[in-house]
């Protein structure tokens, strides 16, 4: 391989060689048709590969957040899943997905921490070990992101990170470590500066990353995430998104002037010709991947959300009978938050709402009972009609002038507009489309967008006005941008022409027109009281009241942190009321990280499903009806209250953010202040119970027998935890080493052996790994706090 690379480059000119190292659109690799290269388009891949358009017309698989992935603890799922996204890349032909993100749960604020996988190193590397291998075995790049210390929002694009070398390299360091060792043939450096310099320059791209570790593959910026054209001489190889700015004529007269080497600039595309020949861009084609037909996609999305939903707590309640009547509650039964916000959407061709999969499997009465938000949603493509084609959705076109530059017809009433050269010549964007009521009553309508904005009604003009970017982070809202709306009344049947403009369009800096647009319509609504109301009648007359809780896309979103970890609206107001009136209240929490549940302890059961992905209504249906185990156990620790987090602050001072708390994040800051959680790291409830007894440890390898004494087949994750008392350096209370996942039938048992990994005994000395000698204690158990086995070995 190396040969062939060298005979590469010699053919490439100084020109040729910089067009290489920045990308050649929004989400593509440049080729080079005079070597054999071919342009390589990338995707975001953390729960799902969108391909290069932000477009319903060509859907994606939606599968389970981060954290969802994280709380299966089992390996072989995520090769499961892998092998899902590699097809799923291949069939929009990615040849990188931007995934895993594998920042840590520093603080429970985090708003992408829902991305991520876990607040502790191990487990995450673990995770990101399994997701790499099994897409790259198939010939499509993981790529593991944000290097390093991304693990908060607030001033995401200048924070900087101060950090000691021992908590960076065992915590934050630790995951990509593992990728590198899995083989990952590409890395994302992050936005953030660690330690006075921004990631794209920073020294930790050579060492420990291209040096000790041996990283042999392409460092990728996130995307506008260099900063300088002198940085070109640094460790960051490939500049995105495209076309190039800083590293295009900038740099080409920056090495002509001796100020950046051109040997740095051979090194990058050494690494990018090598890294197209292991994804078959270059004199060859890529390798065949797995055939997944859609019910195949599908039924492993619907197992894995079932696998990562969490049981925390269950009076005998579950699992529900069939006869079982249910008053379902809540506005995200209806509406709920398959995904988080941000690059890690994608749209999907088909959803299962909590309301579709319980009613397909039990008697059910819905009400809301209270609205999260005042925000208005996409409007339901069976409300509007394109009056062009007399198809469900709406007509869009792309305008200079009076001058009609595209058509297209769309699906979706909600769109994100970027990539397309008629956006870039044009001076407004026009929807299009018709409105039917299908009830009467005062309907809200409404808009989303930045720019100059109209919103007109059967030809009238009922809004119009600049509506400017607000917040700090730019990507965030046009995503989500802010919304105008007028109320209307209208009677069953009736329709309205809806025609939306928006002129003086968002160009962002090296990303063209990136446009978030959203008709939004909202049916008439009992008032607040009456549907308060409504929700605690129908739970006193049900057999169970089922009530589904969650958060907001403006609450989990990259681009902000929480300012609370509270529920929004009256949502613990009504669990409360509900469960006053009926014993036998089930709580299913809609988010993809903590919250607050100050009802948890008077309710009948909890069950913590994060955001699963599109076959939410059908796993949970399987799981609170006993056809599926609730196999989850909690990736991050969930607190009692805010107040009680003992590492919380996301919040830079003077632009630095320092992790104080050094090797203390997690369980092990809980373990520290010794603070009991709602809910412990590791912990998580089946339908079975359990024995672990006969503790043999020999060398490195710990053996226990597990028995599953209950009267269903079910599913346990056995975790080991180290201790060091009288420790020399400060050490947590204990940590993860090791785990395994086993799955019996009743009355079997299995005597399963963990090995300890040399890494889990070590700790950073200032001259490298070092093992402290003496006695080390083991914990086995299945919790960080339900460990009641216990040995000792001696380093």
């Amino acid at each position: 391989m190396d040969d062939r690379i060298e005979e590469l480059l010699a053919k490439l000119d100084l020109s040729s060689k910089a067009r290489l190292i920045s990308g050649a659109g929004m989400f593509r690799m440049a080729g080079d048709p005079a070597i054999g290269l071919a342009e390589m388009p990338v995707s975001d891949g953390p729960s799902g590969v969108r391909g290069e358009n932000w477009d319903e017309r060509d859907p994606s698989v939606s599968l389970p957040s981060g954290t969802a992935l994280a709380a299966t603890w089992d390996r072989d799922l995520l090769g499961e899943i892998g092998g899902l996204i590699a097809a799923e890349a291949r069939r929009k032909d990615v040849y990188a997905v931007l995934g895993p993100t594998i920042n840590l749960h520093r603080s429970p604020l985090g708003g992408r921490h829902f991305e991520c996988f876990s607040e502790d190193p191990m487990l995450t590397a673990e995770m990101a070990d399994a997701y790499v291998r099994a897409v790259q075995q198939h010939g499509v790049s993981a790529c593991p992101k944000h290097y390093v210390a991304n693990d908060s929002e607030t001033d995401r694009f200048t924070v900087d990170v101060r950090v000691d070398d021992r908590t960076l390299r065992e915590l934050y360091l630790y995951p990509f470590e593992r990728s590198v060792q899995a083989g990952a043939w590409m890395v994302m450096a992050a936005y953030n500066s660690v330690d006075g310099t921004t990631m794209t320059e920073n020294g930790l791209l050579d060492e420990p990353l291209k040096g000790s570790w041996g990283f042999d593959g392409v460092v990728v910026s996130d995307w506008t995430a260099v900063r300088s054209t002198e940085g070109a001489a640094r460790g960051t190889d490939l500049c995105m998104p495209g076309p190039p700015t800083l590293w295009g004529e900038p740099l080409l007269q920056a090495i002509r002037a001796g100020t950046v080497p051109e040997a740095a600039i051979d090194e990058k595309v050494r690494r990018i010709l090598r890294f197209a020949m292991r994804v078959g861009a270059l004199d060859g084609s890529p390798r065949p991947t797995p055939d997944f037909t859609d019910a195949q996609s599908r039924g492993l999305v619907r197992r894995a959300a079932a696998e990562a939903m969490v049981l925390v707590r269950n009076d005998g309640v579950l699992p529900l009978r069939p006869d079982t009547t249910v008053a379902l509650l809540g506005a995200p039964a209806a509406e709920p938050r398959l995904m988080g916000g941000g690059s890690a959407t994608v749209i999907p061709s088909h959803t299962s709402t909590p309301l579709q999969g319980l009613r397909d499997a039990l008697p059910v009465t819905y009400t809301p009972g209270v609205w999260l938000s005042d925000a208005l949603s996409p409007v339901p493509l069976d409300l509007i009609t394109d009056p062009e084609t007399g198809t469900p959705g709406l007509c869009l076109r792309y305008l200079d002038g009076e001058t009609v530059l595209d058509t297209q017809h769309r699906a979706a009433g909600n769109l994100v507009l970027f990539g397309d050269p008629s956006a870039e010549r044009a001076s407004a964007v026009e929807l299009r489309a018709t409105l039917r009521a299908d009830r009467s009553g005062e309907w809200r309508i409404g808009v989303g967008a930045l720019g100059h904005v109209r919103l007109d009604l059967d030809g009238e003009t009922a809004a119009e006005g600049d509506v400017g970017f607000e917040g700090s982070d730019p990507v965030a809202a046009l995503l989500d941008p802010p919304q105008r709306t007028v109320a209307r009344t209208l009677a069953e049947g009736q329709e309205v022409d809806v025609r939306i403009t928006i002129g003086n369009l968002t160009a962002m800096p090296g990303l063209g027109v990136f446009l978030g647009v959203t008709l939004g319509a909202e049916r008439p609504r009992r008032s607040p009281e009456d549907e308060f109301a409504a929700a605690v009648e129908a739970a006193r007359t049900a057999d169970v009241a089922v009530v589904v809780v969650g958060t907001t896309e403006q609450i989990e979103s990259e681009g902000t942190d929480r300012a609370t970890l509270r529920l929004p609206g009256r949502q613990d107001e009504l669990v409360a009321a509900v469960a006053a009136e009926n014993p036998r209240t089930i709580v299913v929490v809609n988010s993809g990280a903590p919250v607050e549940m100050p009802w948890r302890e008077d309710v009948a059961a909890v069950l913590l499903s994060w955001f699963p992905g599109q076959e939410f209504g059908a796993a949970l249906a399987d799981v609170l009806t006993g056809a599926s185990e609730p196999g989850g156990r909690l990736p991050t620790t969930w607190p009692k209250t805010m107040a009680d987090v003992p590492v919380l602050n996301t919040t830079p001072d003077g632009g630095a953010l320092t992790y104080s708390e050094g090797v203390h994040i997690g369980y092990r800051a809980w373990l520290r202040a010794g603070i009991e959680p709602a809910y412990p790291f590791g912990h998580g409830l089946g339908y079975t119970t359990w024995e672990l007894r006969n503790l043999d440890v020999s060398g490195r390898t710990v053996t226990v027998t597990v028995t599953n004494i209950g009267e269903r087949t079910g599913k346990q994750v056995v975790q080991v935890y180290l201790a060091r008392e009288h420790s020399a350096i400060d050490r947590p209370v204990r940590w993860l080493a090791a785990f395994a996942t086993v799955t019996l039938e009743p009355g079997e048992s299995q005597r399963v052996e963990i090995a300890l990994p040399q890494r889990a005994f070590e700790h950073w000395a200032d001259d490298g790994w070092a093992v402290e000698p003496g006695v080390f204690g083991v914990h086995v158990g299945t919790s960080v706090i339900a460990l009641p086995l216990a040995a000792e070995i001696v380093a």
